[in-house]
């Protein structure tokens, strides 16, 4: 598991680094969210045309390009929530209790889930 300073040290390097560059001017929201959609965009393309198993097992190649567009989207995500006065990770947490509300863990009796998606 990540330490929790890990958020609170990617969030002072991301400020320096568009501090840096006055960058600030263009970090809307609304900017910010359309970029974090082409980044996961650029994610998905990765696996766009690769089975069920071969996206389980990437080559160290794949791995690594993965691994930047994850890097690419948790530095958008992080910058939205900045802007925001958010916490990504509480966010997350507090939105997993209403999935385990909407998501109950099935019992014998409903055994299939007819839609399984978070959202």
């Amino acid at each position: 598991m990540t330490n929790p300073n890990d958020l609170k040290k990617l969030q002072d390097e991301i400020e320096k680094f568009v501090r840096e560059r006055d960058w600030q001017p263009f970090h809307s929201p609304k900017n910010l969210a359309m970029a974090l959609s082409v980044e996961v965009a650029e994610l998905a393309e990765i696996f766009q045309w690769l089975t069920q198993d071969e996206s389980r097992r990437p080559d160290s190649q794949k791995l690594l390009h993965i691994e930047e567009e994850i890097g690419d989207v948790m530095i958008y995500l992080t910058t939205l929530a900045m802007q925001l006065g958010l916490d990504p990770i509480q966010a997350a947490e507090k939105k997993m209790v209403k999935n385990r509300l909407k998501y109950p863990v099935p019992t014998q009796e409903s055994s299939h889930c007819e839609d399984s998606t978070l959202s």
